[in-house]
């Protein structure tokens, strides 16, 4: 199995063509990102061209019913096939809905996945139906194909815990993860202010056992390619000094810093 690293957009200012280079340079395979605007789609799919980049299409459902959140699921899938994603990562429904409404939704969007051929996975997501891990193994044991884009670091935020007591359902998500977001959380936050901190080794080991669980799941599915994105995010998810907003680290920086780490850790399990 190979593991390919994806580089996402948020907080990224410079332009893609001062960008791509500098993400290739860094080891990275592909963009995990929403798509570009329709007048860049062209603009877009030839740099992932130049660059032999791989891309994983990001879609947000929105709307204030089921089915008009099924409707922008459907659109935005549609109108992404064109940049020919690997697998489509899904911010899917609302935390706010009842058992029977997302269970709907996920009825509905398997569908339209059967349909257009490509891999869906939905990410575990605040705000959203996986929220948490036990609505999200509810979802598990009710729809067999559903599958998971795997961001722990909101779960930990949710419960407020590093989730040593839910290790069955961690494992259990593990099966279905399509992708990984490396990004680390720990009991206050989704987001550590750095994760090279030794303060916040504990986290980082945490959630690195949580993706070996993943890592090892894939292969005995037989994988072929794993993808991950290192996604930490710029001020707003990075902590900030008081009155002055000076980010407390380099959000770039972690990021590269993540891919490197654990493509080291992914080459030693072979």
């Amino acid at each position: 199995m190979d593991l390919r690293l994806m580089r996402h957009l948020w907080g990224v200012s410079e332009s893609w063509e001062q960008a791509f280079p500098r993400f290739k340079a860094a080891g990275y395979h592909g963009i995990d990102a929403l798509p570009p605007e329709p007048q860049d789609i062209a603009r877009f799919r030839q740099l992932l061209k130049d660059y032999r980049f791989d891309y994983i299409l990001q879609v947000l459902t929105t709307g204030a019913t089921v089915e008009e959140h099924v409707a922008s699921f459907r659109q935005q899938v549609e109108a992404g096939q064109v940049l020919e994603p690997l697998l489509i990562g899904c911010h899917s429904g609302r935390d706010a809905w009842s058992e029977r409404e997302s269970a709907e939704f996920f009825v509905q969007a398997l569908a339209i996945e059967r349909e257009i051929g490509i891999p869906v996975g939905h990410e575990t997501h605040r705000g959203r139906i996986l929220y948490n891990p036990w609505v999200t193994v509810l979802m598990l044991d009710r729809f067999p194909d559903l599958k998971l884009v795997g961001d722990f670091s909101h779960w930990t935020c949710v419960a407020e815990r590093l989730l040593g007591d839910q290790a069955d359902i961690i494992a259990r998500c593990a099966e279905r993860c399509l992708h990984i977001h490396a990004r680390v959380g720990y009991e206050e936050g989704p987001q550590v202010p750095d994760p090279r901190a030794p303060e916040y080794r504990y986290c980082l080991e945490a959630f690195e056992r949580w993706w070996d669980l993943v890592w090892d799941a894939q292969a005995a599915r037989g994988l072929a390619v794993t993808t991950l994105t290192p996604e930490y995010g710029p001020p707003g998810y990075l902590h900030t000094l008081p009155y002055t907003r000076q980010p407390v680290a380099d959000a770039g920086e972690i990021s590269d810093w993540q891919a490197q780490r654990e493509a080291a850790r992914f080459a030693m399990r072979e």
